[in-house]
Protein backbone atom coordinates (compact mmCIF):
# COMPACT_ATOMS: atom_id res chain seq x y z
CA UNK A 1 0.00 0.00 0.00
CA UNK A 2 1.28 3.38 -0.77
CA UNK A 3 2.20 5.99 1.90
CA UNK A 4 -0.27 8.74 0.44
CA UNK A 5 -3.19 6.20 0.21
CA UNK A 6 -2.87 6.00 4.30
CA UNK A 7 -2.19 9.66 4.65
CA UNK A 8 -5.57 10.24 2.80
CA UNK A 9 -7.57 7.67 5.19
CA UNK A 10 -6.73 10.26 7.73
CA UNK A 11 -6.97 13.61 6.04
CA UNK A 12 -10.30 15.16 6.83
CA UNK A 13 -12.95 16.46 4.62
CA UNK A 14 -13.72 19.91 6.43
CA UNK A 15 -10.60 21.53 5.44
CA UNK A 16 -9.01 21.09 9.32
CA UNK A 17 -5.15 20.73 9.72
CA UNK A 18 -4.38 16.99 8.70
CA UNK A 19 -1.71 14.73 9.60
CA UNK A 20 1.16 13.77 7.82
CA UNK A 21 2.69 10.42 6.91
CA UNK A 22 5.12 10.32 9.83
CA UNK A 23 2.77 10.16 12.66
CA UNK A 24 0.86 7.42 10.24
CA UNK A 25 3.90 5.15 10.32
CA UNK A 26 5.00 6.01 14.16
CA UNK A 27 1.77 4.77 15.24
CA UNK A 28 1.52 1.66 13.30
CA UNK A 29 5.29 0.82 13.94
CA UNK A 30 4.61 1.22 17.72
CA UNK A 31 0.93 -0.47 18.28
CA UNK A 32 2.31 -3.20 16.28
CA UNK A 33 5.69 -4.13 18.21
CA UNK A 34 3.53 -3.55 21.59
CA UNK A 35 1.90 -7.31 20.88
CA UNK A 36 5.83 -9.00 21.43
CA UNK A 37 7.34 -6.28 24.17
CA UNK A 38 4.05 -7.59 26.05
CA UNK A 39 4.62 -11.48 25.25
CA UNK A 40 8.52 -10.66 26.49
CA UNK A 41 6.94 -9.56 29.89
CA UNK A 42 4.07 -11.46 30.53
CA UNK A 43 7.05 -14.02 30.94
CA UNK A 44 8.41 -12.57 33.91
CA UNK A 45 5.14 -10.67 35.29
CA UNK A 46 1.72 -11.31 35.73
CA UNK A 47 -0.69 -9.45 32.99
CA UNK A 48 -2.69 -7.47 35.21
CA UNK A 49 0.07 -6.80 37.99
CA UNK A 50 2.14 -5.21 35.00
CA UNK A 51 -0.82 -3.33 33.21
CA UNK A 52 -1.68 -1.95 36.21
CA UNK A 53 2.06 -0.51 36.76
CA UNK A 54 2.40 0.32 33.02
CA UNK A 55 -0.36 2.74 33.20
CA UNK A 56 0.14 4.33 37.15
CA UNK A 57 3.49 5.12 36.02
CA UNK A 58 2.21 6.61 32.29
CA UNK A 59 -0.82 8.30 33.38
CA UNK A 60 1.42 10.25 36.09
CA UNK A 61 4.33 11.19 33.38
CA UNK A 62 1.34 12.12 31.02
CA UNK A 63 -0.37 14.54 33.56
CA UNK A 64 3.29 16.07 34.47
CA UNK A 65 4.19 16.83 30.29
CA UNK A 66 0.36 18.09 30.33
CA UNK A 67 1.00 20.17 33.03
CA UNK A 68 4.22 21.45 32.12
CA UNK A 69 3.22 22.14 28.59
CA UNK A 70 0.32 23.57 29.13
CA UNK A 71 -1.29 22.87 26.05
CA UNK A 72 -5.42 22.34 25.90
CA UNK A 73 -7.82 22.64 28.69
CA UNK A 74 -8.25 19.76 31.72
CA UNK A 75 -11.07 18.55 32.10
CA UNK A 76 -13.69 18.48 34.36
CA UNK A 77 -17.80 17.37 34.92
CA UNK A 78 -18.57 15.56 31.47
CA UNK A 79 -15.43 15.35 29.73
CA UNK A 80 -13.57 14.06 32.96
CA UNK A 81 -16.20 11.13 33.14
CA UNK A 82 -16.10 10.31 29.53
CA UNK A 83 -12.57 10.05 29.91
CA UNK A 84 -12.35 7.56 32.68
CA UNK A 85 -14.92 5.57 31.03
CA UNK A 86 -13.09 5.56 28.13
CA UNK A 87 -9.72 4.45 29.89
CA UNK A 88 -11.58 1.28 31.20
CA UNK A 89 -12.91 0.22 27.75
CA UNK A 90 -9.76 1.66 25.67
CA UNK A 91 -6.37 0.44 28.51
CA UNK A 92 -7.93 -1.77 30.78
CA UNK A 93 -10.31 -4.43 29.02
CA UNK A 94 -8.55 -3.85 26.09
CA UNK A 95 -5.35 -4.90 27.23
CA UNK A 96 -6.39 -6.35 30.52
CA UNK A 97 -8.19 -8.94 28.43
CA UNK A 98 -5.73 -9.31 25.58
CA UNK A 99 -2.92 -9.68 27.62
CA UNK A 100 -3.93 -12.46 29.74
CA UNK A 101 -5.19 -14.15 26.39
CA UNK A 102 -1.61 -13.72 25.10
CA UNK A 103 -0.19 -16.21 28.00
CA UNK A 104 -1.27 -18.89 26.05
CA UNK A 105 -1.95 -17.18 22.36
CA UNK A 106 1.14 -16.03 20.51
CA UNK A 107 1.53 -11.88 19.77
CA UNK A 108 1.18 -12.60 16.45
CA UNK A 109 -2.32 -14.78 16.45
CA UNK A 110 -2.95 -11.64 18.91
CA UNK A 111 -2.18 -8.69 16.45
CA UNK A 112 -4.43 -10.53 13.56
CA UNK A 113 -7.22 -10.97 16.02
CA UNK A 114 -7.16 -7.26 17.41
CA UNK A 115 -6.85 -5.90 13.81
CA UNK A 116 -10.18 -7.27 13.02
CA UNK A 117 -11.93 -4.45 14.37
CA UNK A 118 -12.32 -2.13 11.52
CA UNK A 119 -15.10 -4.00 9.93
CA UNK A 120 -16.61 -4.41 13.41
CA UNK A 121 -16.56 -0.34 13.28
CA UNK A 122 -17.09 0.56 9.92
CA UNK A 123 -20.30 -1.77 9.91
CA UNK A 124 -21.30 0.23 13.46
CA UNK A 125 -20.27 4.04 12.68
CA UNK A 126 -23.19 4.29 10.57
CA UNK A 127 -25.85 3.82 12.57
CA UNK A 128 -24.16 5.04 16.09
CA UNK A 129 -21.71 7.98 14.25
CA UNK A 130 -23.89 8.68 10.85
CA UNK A 131 -20.56 8.24 8.87
CA UNK A 132 -21.66 6.84 5.38
CA UNK A 133 -19.78 3.73 4.62
CA UNK A 134 -19.71 3.60 0.87
CA UNK A 135 -19.08 0.34 -1.50
CA UNK A 136 -15.37 0.94 -2.07
CA UNK A 137 -14.60 1.10 1.71
CA UNK A 138 -17.53 -1.73 2.60
CA UNK A 139 -15.79 -3.43 -0.09
CA UNK A 140 -12.04 -2.92 1.52
CA UNK A 141 -12.89 -3.72 4.85
CA UNK A 142 -14.63 -6.98 3.71
CA UNK A 143 -11.16 -7.80 2.33
CA UNK A 144 -9.01 -6.77 5.18
CA UNK A 145 -11.48 -9.25 6.78
CA UNK A 146 -10.83 -12.36 4.42
CA UNK A 147 -7.25 -12.06 5.00
CA UNK A 148 -7.31 -11.91 8.64
CA UNK A 149 -9.57 -14.77 8.54
CA UNK A 150 -6.86 -16.50 6.61
CA UNK A 151 -4.24 -16.11 8.92
CA UNK A 152 -7.07 -17.05 11.67
CA UNK A 153 -8.17 -20.34 9.90
CA UNK A 154 -4.29 -21.06 9.26
CA UNK A 155 -3.40 -21.41 12.73
CA UNK A 156 -6.86 -22.49 14.01
CA UNK A 157 -7.10 -25.10 11.83
CA UNK A 158 -3.33 -25.82 13.06
CA UNK A 159 -3.93 -25.88 16.68
CA UNK A 160 -1.76 -23.26 16.97
CA UNK A 161 -3.70 -20.94 19.07
CA UNK A 162 -5.68 -22.03 22.92
CA UNK A 163 -9.44 -21.50 22.49
CA UNK A 164 -9.75 -19.38 26.03
CA UNK A 165 -6.90 -17.28 25.26
CA UNK A 166 -8.61 -16.64 21.75
CA UNK A 167 -11.63 -15.45 23.28
CA UNK A 168 -10.02 -13.46 25.73
CA UNK A 169 -8.55 -11.49 22.56
CA UNK A 170 -11.84 -11.37 21.23
CA UNK A 171 -13.14 -9.64 24.89
CA UNK A 172 -10.12 -7.42 24.02
CA UNK A 173 -11.06 -6.63 20.50
CA UNK A 174 -14.87 -5.28 21.07
CA UNK A 175 -13.55 -2.76 23.92
CA UNK A 176 -11.15 -1.64 21.88
CA UNK A 177 -14.18 -0.88 19.35
CA UNK A 178 -16.64 0.32 21.84
CA UNK A 179 -13.99 2.64 23.08
CA UNK A 180 -13.18 3.80 19.49
CA UNK A 181 -16.78 4.79 19.03
CA UNK A 182 -17.39 6.37 22.29
CA UNK A 183 -14.38 8.26 21.90
CA UNK A 184 -16.03 9.91 17.99
CA UNK A 185 -19.65 10.26 20.00
CA UNK A 186 -17.93 11.93 23.62
CA UNK A 187 -15.60 14.13 21.72
CA UNK A 188 -13.61 15.31 24.83
CA UNK A 189 -12.08 18.24 24.52
CA UNK A 190 -9.13 18.29 26.78
CA UNK A 191 -5.32 18.25 25.37
CA UNK A 192 -4.35 15.22 24.10
CA UNK A 193 -1.95 14.97 26.94
CA UNK A 194 -4.24 15.48 29.75
CA UNK A 195 -6.84 13.57 28.37
CA UNK A 196 -4.69 10.40 27.18
CA UNK A 197 -2.97 10.38 30.98
CA UNK A 198 -6.56 10.38 32.57
CA UNK A 199 -7.70 7.45 30.58
CA UNK A 200 -4.01 5.89 31.59
CA UNK A 201 -4.47 6.77 35.64
CA UNK A 202 -8.29 5.87 35.27
CA UNK A 203 -6.92 1.84 33.46
CA UNK A 204 -4.43 1.76 36.21
CA UNK A 205 -7.33 2.38 39.43
CA UNK A 206 -9.75 -0.32 37.21
CA UNK A 207 -7.11 -2.76 37.11
CA UNK A 208 -5.84 -2.45 40.57
CA UNK A 209 -7.89 -4.62 42.57
CA UNK A 210 -7.96 -7.60 39.76
CA UNK A 211 -4.39 -7.57 40.06
CA UNK A 212 -4.05 -8.11 43.59
CA UNK A 213 -7.10 -10.36 44.14
CA UNK A 214 -6.34 -12.67 41.45
CA UNK A 215 -2.83 -12.86 40.56
CA UNK A 216 0.35 -13.79 43.07
CA UNK A 217 2.93 -10.70 42.90
CA UNK A 218 5.22 -13.17 43.92
CA UNK A 219 5.38 -14.11 40.58
CA UNK A 220 7.02 -11.45 39.40
CA UNK A 221 10.80 -11.01 38.73
CA UNK A 222 12.43 -8.45 38.24
CA UNK A 223 14.59 -9.11 34.78
CA UNK A 224 16.47 -7.06 32.78
CA UNK A 225 13.90 -8.13 30.15
CA UNK A 226 10.93 -7.26 31.98
CA UNK A 227 12.59 -4.08 32.71
CA UNK A 228 13.42 -3.34 29.05
CA UNK A 229 9.83 -3.91 27.74
CA UNK A 230 8.20 -2.49 30.53
CA UNK A 231 10.30 0.94 29.90
CA UNK A 232 9.44 0.41 26.34
CA UNK A 233 5.67 0.05 26.61
CA UNK A 234 5.53 2.52 28.54
CA UNK A 235 7.37 5.41 27.09
CA UNK A 236 6.95 4.31 23.06
CA UNK A 237 3.50 2.56 23.47
CA UNK A 238 1.29 3.88 26.64
CA UNK A 239 2.76 7.73 26.17
CA UNK A 240 3.60 7.58 22.36
CA UNK A 241 1.59 5.35 20.28
CA UNK A 242 -2.05 6.31 22.31
CA UNK A 243 -0.67 9.99 21.94
CA UNK A 244 -0.89 9.56 18.09
CA UNK A 245 -3.75 7.25 18.32
CA UNK A 246 -5.82 9.51 19.67
CA UNK A 247 -4.61 12.69 17.97
CA UNK A 248 -5.68 10.61 13.93
CA UNK A 249 -8.94 9.42 15.88
CA UNK A 250 -10.05 13.06 16.49
CA UNK A 251 -9.07 14.25 13.06
CA UNK A 252 -10.38 10.95 11.01
CA UNK A 253 -13.49 9.38 10.72
CA UNK A 254 -14.04 6.41 12.91
CA UNK A 255 -13.80 3.94 9.71
CA UNK A 256 -10.79 5.77 7.98
CA UNK A 257 -8.91 5.82 11.05
CA UNK A 258 -9.44 2.08 12.33
CA UNK A 259 -8.45 1.20 8.46
CA UNK A 260 -4.65 1.58 9.81
CA UNK A 261 -5.31 -1.55 12.11
CA UNK A 262 -5.27 -4.23 9.27
CA UNK A 263 -1.67 -2.89 8.86
CA UNK A 264 -1.04 -4.44 12.22
CA UNK A 265 -0.97 -8.35 11.24
CA UNK A 266 1.88 -8.08 8.99
CA UNK A 267 4.01 -5.99 11.60
CA UNK A 268 2.54 -8.08 14.31
CA UNK A 269 3.99 -11.38 12.29
CA UNK A 270 6.94 -9.39 11.16
CA UNK A 271 7.55 -8.38 15.22
CA UNK A 272 6.64 -12.12 16.22
CA UNK A 273 9.30 -13.53 13.77
CA UNK A 274 12.18 -11.07 14.34
CA UNK A 275 11.73 -10.75 18.23
CA UNK A 276 10.53 -13.85 19.58
CA UNK A 277 11.06 -16.50 16.76
CA UNK A 278 7.75 -17.23 16.13
CA UNK A 279 6.90 -19.29 12.75
CA UNK A 280 5.41 -17.13 9.98
CA UNK A 281 3.50 -19.88 7.73
CA UNK A 282 2.92 -19.31 3.62
CA UNK A 283 -0.81 -18.90 4.76
CA UNK A 284 0.15 -16.22 7.05
CA UNK A 285 1.86 -14.64 4.21
CA UNK A 286 -0.51 -14.95 1.43
CA UNK A 287 -3.34 -13.41 3.77
CA UNK A 288 -1.26 -9.97 3.72
CA UNK A 289 -2.19 -9.73 0.28
CA UNK A 290 -6.23 -9.00 0.38
CA UNK A 291 -5.51 -7.09 3.56
CA UNK A 292 -2.99 -4.73 1.43
CA UNK A 293 -5.55 -4.23 -1.26
CA UNK A 294 -8.35 -3.75 1.41
CA UNK A 295 -6.51 -1.08 3.67
CA UNK A 296 -5.95 0.58 -0.12
CA UNK A 297 -9.73 0.49 -1.10
CA UNK A 298 -11.47 1.65 2.12
CA UNK A 299 -8.34 4.73 2.46
CA UNK A 300 -8.90 6.20 -0.95
CA UNK A 301 -11.03 9.40 -1.03
CA UNK A 302 -14.10 9.95 -3.18
CA UNK A 303 -16.83 6.94 -3.28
Amino acid sequence: MKASSAVSAVLPSNGSPGISWAPIAAFCFLWSSAFAAAKIAVRDCPPLTLLTVRFLIAGLLMLGIAAISQRGRWPRGRDLASLILLGVLNNALYLGLSWMGMTTVSSAFTAVLISTNPLLIGVLAGPVLGERLSWRKLLGLCLGLAGVALVLRSRLLGMQEDMHGTLLVTGGLVALVAGTLLYKLLKPSAGLWASTGIQSLAAAVALLPFALLGENQSDAHLTASLIGSMLYMIVAVSMGGYYLWFMILSRASATSASALHFLMPPLGLLFGWLVLREPVSWLDLLGIVPIAFGIWLATRKGE
